[in-house]
This record gives C-alpha cells, structure tokens and sequence, in this order.
C-alpha cells in the first residue's frame, strides 16, 4: 500500500484550514485517512506557534513505514527538523514571461537605434 503524510483540507469558503494525516494516496484528498498527525492553518501569522502543529512521534512512525510526505508537508518536516532539507531547483522562477522578453526586446531596440543614430 502506497502511504502518503498529506493535508486534507477543511474550513468553508475562503477560511481554509488544514489536517495533516497519514494515508493511502488513493483515497480522494479530503477522504478517509488513517490517522491524523496535525494541524495547519495557513490563516495566522507566520511566527505563530499555532499555525502548524504536529505530533513529531507519529510522523516518524509513519516515515518509518516508508509513509512519503508531500512538498508542503515535506517543508514542514524540514522546517522542524524532522527530516533532512533537501535542494529544490525552480529553473524557471527567475526567468521573465513571454511578454516581458518582448518588451525587453523592443525597449532595446529602440535605445539602440538612437545610439546608432548618433554614431554617424
């Protein structure tokens, strides 16, 4: 069985607030699970000590049957210091969109033209 440390999510319209548990990753995302592990709500202040609660122990028990956390729930566990940070590579986070490439490009043009201008 494919183990999955997930948050399912809860809360009404625009108030979202979060369990994270321990389930099988073929059951829907806010189905039936396991056991729950914690809380996160994405609502509060990011230094307070309420916005992600976790029971540490049972986290490392599921890790320990070979449970995979997800991205989210994996920064969480980096951010306590349960698991090891890992590297993560956003290649294209720094690289501007389609329609800024072509502004830049026009923008350059247009600086260049009059240089050459002047040149002559």
């Amino acid at each position: 069985m494919a183990m999955k440390i997930r948050l399912a999510r809860g809360g009404s319209k625009k108030r979202p607030h979060y369990a994270i548990v321990a389930t099988d990753s073929r059951m829907p995302r806010d189905g039936r699970f396991l056991e729950k592990l914690g809380t996160y709500n994405p609502l509060l202040p990011k230094d307070s000590e309420d916005r992600i609660k976790m029971d540490i122990e049972r986290v490392q028990h599921w890790l320990g049957q070979g449970a995979q956390p997800t991205d989210r729930v994996a920064r969480f566990l980096e951010a306590a210091g349960v698991t090891a940070k890992t590297e993560r590579k956003n290649l294209k986070k720094g690289e501007p969109g389609k329609a800024a490439k072509e502004r830049a490009e026009k923008k350059a043009a247009r600086a260049a033209a009059p240089a050459e201008e002047s040149a002559e």
